[in-house]
Order: C-alpha cells, then structure tokens, then sequence
C-alpha cells in the first residue's frame, strides 16, 4: 500500500501547540508595545497643545478664554483637540486644561479605552512634565517620567 503525501494528526497538533505557545509569548509584548507608543503619541500630543497655547497667549496677552465652560475643562475646538491622537480615529485619551491663570497652565491627558488605567501626564506652562502612574494624586520624584524606560 502507498502512503498518501501530507500530515498526520500528531503533525498537526504539535504545530498548533507551538504557534499556540509563540502567541501567548508575544501578544502581551505587543499589547505593552502600543500602550508605550500610545503614550508617546500623547505626549507629542501635549507639546502641541502647549504651543497652541502659547500662541493664544501670543495673541490675547492671556491663557484665559482657551477652555470651554469651567477649569478643569476641555480646549475650546479652535484652539486644540480634546482626544488624542488627534489624526486617529481611536481615541486613548481626553486632553484637558486642569489649571488656568493669566500667566500659566496646567494641560492634562488623561487616558480612556485600551489605555485606561495607565496613569494620567501632566505638562505645566513652565515646561515641567508629571506622569501619575496609579492616578493617585499625588505625584512623587519617581513619578515624573515621561521616557519610554518607564513602565
């Protein structure tokens, strides 16, 4: 009798454990993969949110007049976006000015979706930059990270 060209059930089977055992490995690399470069979209995100209001500044002698309603609040949609990334149409986080004075500002991005619990960044008007891992509050010497060494 000839053997017929192909594979055997056993053949097949180990092939499927291996690609089942090299997804498992890599999928929770790669969901880590896009939440680093989501946040690294938004904090390119925030510095164009702050040069957007330094222009207003620019204009108006004043940070006053950028949010719509009250502070803490959403830009008003002339001068910036209010999700980001703001040429995507999948929104992983809300973009809000949290403090307002004449002379300075405090921009939030605060994550929603597949970012959602990653901790909320900060940019001040002086230029500082606060990442608040565990959306504590409080924002420690170790917390004030925006590189992509941080988990």
């Amino acid at each position: 009798m000839r053997r017929g060209g192909g594979f055997t059930l056993i053949e097949l089977m180990v092939a499927v454990t291996i690609i089942g055992i090299l997804a498992a490995i890599a999928y929770p690399g790669y969901q880590d993969y896009l939440r680093k470069s989501r946040r690294a979209d938004v904090m390119g995100t925030l510095t164009s949110f702050a040069a957007a209001m330094e222009r207003h500044y620019t204009q108006h002698n004043s940070y006053l007049g950028t949010v719509q309603g009250e502070v803490p609040g959403a830009p008003i949609a002339s001068l910036f976006a209010s999700q980001a990334p703001v040429d995507s149409g999948q929104k992983s986080y809300n973009l809000t000015i949290q403090s307002l004075g004449a002379g300075n500002f405090t921009l939030r991005a605060t994550p929603i979706n597949a970012q959602q619990g990653n901790g909320y960044l900060e940019l001040l008007s002086n230029g500082a930059r606060h990442w608040d891992r565990n959306n504590s509050g409080a924002i420690d010497a170790d917390e004030r990270c925006w590189e992509s060494r941080c988990s």
